[in-house]
């Protein structure tokens, strides 16, 4: 399954800033589709955390961001227009800014991509 996210409204790190993520439930991996203003890599990994999901980069469990409250374990979610709280942590030596997260698709169909995003992936290159 992936979900795709649109993080937003994090406007202590930049007026417009915006994200827009796939998360991998399967893989536990997420890839950057659009962004402004966020310094996010390409692609990275998905921990799952009491509180919630982080979104961490491809070679370290320290987050770039958690999306309060996001449950890609749970029987019933994520679903369509499900919202929660973001907290950007990404920029060094600032305390975390808060943003928002919203899931705007749920695609249920296994599809093998034509180009792998992902560097674990045998074919990304």
């Amino acid at each position: 399954m992936r979900v795709t996210l649109h993080l937003d409204t994090f406007d202590r790190v930049d007026p417009c800033a915006y994200a827009i993520l796939w998360l991998d439930k399967e893989t536990r991996q997420w890839s950057r589709e659009g962004h402004l203003g966020l310094d996010l890599p390409e692609w990275g990994t998905l921990v799952s955390d009491p509180h919630g999901t982080m979104i961490c980069g491809a070679q370290s469990t320290r987050p770039l961001c958690v999306l309060e409250n996001l449950d890609l374990d749970s029987t019933g979610g994520p679903f369509e227009g499900e919202t929660g709280r973001a907290q950007w942590c990404a920029h060094a030596g600032l305390p975390s800014a808060q943003g928002h997260w919203h899931v705007q698709c749920i695609d249920d169909a296994s599809i093998q991509p034509e180009h792998g995003l992902f560097a674990a992936d045998d074919n990304a290159l």
